[in-house]
């Protein structure tokens, strides 16, 4: 029997490796063909669409496959690997037939491609499910029943409904739905960015990020919570995932945390703050960006540039936030560097990191903003002069350093290290890519039902016609279809659903409507009852979820009035940055200020007037925020700056009308 045991441990130990293996050289195969293409472009984007959903599943199949096989769970990597051989089958059928099925059979197909599109729906209805749970699968399973039942839905949800056959043409074997413009979108934008993404993962950038924000934290009195933000913005901007990055970055932040004294369900929040908030910090934004360009019409750029003062209003609005509770719980707030890292980055050593991280980051601001290449093109040469740097910097170290090791030695290992990258890159852009595939075909199946028009009439008759009315609907229904989706995922839904409603109704200017629902998306992760980032945080943490929810709602409330101040101060979403916007974006930041500071602030005054005082600020600066009128703000502004100079003159020991007292 023991004998026996040991042959079946080799044998799976053997598949393990074959499966590791092959993810890698999966990785690279994929990666080659979007770089191929990224560069010639001699096939059309529909059939490279068809060849990218092949591609991208095939790699997921066979690392979850392979974690499946780790964990001992053969029934889902039994499921597993037959979906992926339907997809990556699918996809060279098509690809193979495109002219024919694309061109010829518009409006119909043959019986063997019908029943072929009935596999690939249960097969990525599988990984939907499996990837994002329930929740999802609901949605994408309840936007096909309405398709074909939509004509026993009650009111103004009615339509004629779809034939099988129609949602199956629908879907998948008209190339459009699984294989639409989203998709082919996600092959020729995100893709490449996700790849640089993987290249930084794999040469060590994050290392450098967390290293420089340790070394700050010697520095800031909140360094600890401090640091837990900006490495979890900064990856969580890239990461496309508010609940995976929770999980990523939660894993060793909310512990340091805890550790430096801050109470268990502060650090939660703080973690699931961050993780939610990075996913709209350009130039990224969870890879939403790139989605918002294309259905503006609008280069990337100007998107980016739009989000700028948003994002610079929210970063200090956390970090104030972050700054109170950490002093209120009196943490020690250092972190010991010799925990993370053996050994200290020379300055010699910091000049070449600098150099080789920096390099390919200027090669993309210079094509992107200054020539305005594509975005393709400008993430092809950022991809080949990350490499390039990656590779060779560290070589020419080696050889200025005289270092013990040898210079073949470095080639060899970031050679090894550009590989990690590849298939970090492709493992990264693996989930996304599933739900933008999925999310394809529930745009599709809502365009053919004109659901976006019924939402619209809702939306209005429920308002009354009134702006706050719709943008609070809006909001809402905006919440509600962001849970448990990755970003991007839920501002496409939001963006098809609802903004036209914003722009054509109320005279809401495009990008002003889009970053509305956007930011509203997003709140999703840390609103109760669901608020999967707090779940994720919580658990981590060992804290109750709905002190957590508490937590993270007051250091993020600006947040839920953000989406409201965008649309009484559209100025602030500009596509050139001109003195009207930075002048409105000021006037919110500072009522922004007023709310962090009233809900955060650890007041030495009774209990009865710190709650009347944090009220007090908490409205007065929603109305900073909100109100359109210049006046009215600057009055607000002058209010609160005469609280907080008296605050501070009363903590000095000054005689002021406020009795003792510690906010705990």
């Amino acid at each position: 029997m023991s004998t026996q045991t040991d042959q079946q441990s080799s044998l799976i130990s053997k598949v393990l490796r074959g499966l590791d293996v092959s993810v890698t050289a999966s990785a690279i195969v994929f990666w080659l063909i979007v770089l191929w293409w990224a560069h010639s472009q001699e096939m059309a984007r529909t059939k490279f669409g068809v060849i990218f959903v092949g591609g991208i599943m095939s790699v997921y199949a066979i690392d979850q496959t392979r974690q499946a096989l780790k964990e001992g769970d053969r029934i889902d990597a039994a499921v597993l690997l037959p979906s992926a051989i339907i997809l990556i089958s699918a996809s060279a059928y098509f690809a193979a037939n495109f002219q024919t099925v694309y061109v010829m059979q518009q409006g119909y197909a043959l019986e063997h491609e019908y029943m072929l599109a009935r596999i690939i729906i249960l097969s990525i209805l599988y990984l939907t499910w499996r990837e994002f749970g329930n929740l999802f699968l609901g949605l994408v399973g309840g936007a096909m029943i309405y398709g074909i039942y939509g004509n026993y839905a009650p009111g103004i949800l009615n339509h004629g409904g779809m034939t099988e056959l129609t949602l199956l043409q629908a879907l998948v074997t008209d190339l459009y739905g699984f294989y639409g413009s989203l998709t082919q979108l996600t092959a020729a934008w995100i893709a490449p960015f996700l790849l640089y993404a993987g290249l930084l993962f794999g040469y060590g950038a994050f290392d450098l990020i967390l290293r420089v924000a340790i070394q700050s934290g010697k520095y800031i009195e909140s360094g600890v919570a401090q640091t837990a933000v900006l490495s979890s913005a900064v990856i969580g901007s890239i990461n496309g995932s508010y609940t995976a990055n929770a999980a990523m970055t939660g894993s060793f932040t909310i512990p340091t945390m805890i550790d430096s004294g801050m109470k268990p369900h502060r650090a939660a929040g703080i973690e699931s703050v961050a993780s939610t908030s990075g996913q709209v910090l350009p130039p990224v934004m969870g890879a939403s960006a790139f989605v918002m360009a294309s259905y503006l019409g609008v280069s990337y750029l100007d998107i980016v540039t739009a989000g700028l003062i948003p994002a610079a209003i929210l970063v200090a609005c956390i970090g104030i936030a972050v700054h109170y509770i950490a002093i209120s719980d009196t943490s020690s707030q250092n972190m010991d560097f010799d925990e993370f890292f053996d050994d200290e980055l020379s300055g010699r050593q910091k000049m070449f990191e600098g150099i080789r991280f920096g390099i390919p980051f200027l090669v993309l601001i210079y094509l992107l903003g200054i020539v305005q290449f594509t975005v393709m093109t400008a993430a092809l040469w950022t991809i080949i002069s990350m490499v390039i740097c990656g590779i060779t910097v560290p070589v020419i170290q080696r050889l200025v350093d005289r270092s013990e090791t040898s210079p073949v030695a470095e080639f060899t290992q970031q050679a090894k290290n550009t590989v990690r990258g590849f298939r970090r890159g492709a493992i990264i852009l693996a989930p996304i890519a599933i739900i933008l595939v999925a999310v394809n075909g529930v745009i599709d199946i809502f365009s053919v039902t004109g659901v976006p028009n019924k939402i619209a009439l809702l939306l209005i008759d429920l308002s009354g016609g009134v702006l706050l009315f719709a943008v609070l609907l809006a909001m809402l229904v905006a919440i509600l279809m962001g849970v448990g989706m990755p970003t991007v995922a839920a501002y496409v839904i939001v963006a098809i659903l609802i903004a036209p409603t914003l722009v054509a109704d109320f005279g809401i200017p495009d990008i002003t409507a889009h970053y509305t629902v956007f930011y509203a998306a997003i709140l999703a992760g840390i609103t109760p009852p669901v608020a999967t980032a707090a779940v994720v945080t919580a658990g981590i943490a060992g804290a109750n979820f709905w002190r957590v929810c508490g937590a993270a709602i007051k250091i993020a409330a600006p947040l839920f009035i953000l989406p409201i101040a965008f649309v009484y101060n559209p100025a602030m979403i500009s596509m050139d940055l001109a003195m009207p916007g930075i002048v409105a974006g000021t006037l919110v930041l500072l009522g922004s200020i007023s709310m962090i500071y009233g809900l955060n602030y650890p007041f030495a005054i009774s209990a009865g007037r710190r709650v009347a005082l944090r009220l007090f600020l908490t409205v007065l600066g929603m109305v900073v925020m909100v109100y359109p009128g210049q006046v009215v703000k600057s009055a607000g502004i002058v209010v609160f700056l005469g609280i907080f100079v008296a605050e501070k003159v009363m903590t000095d020991g000054r005689s002021l009308p406020f009795t003792s007292g510690v906010d705990q």
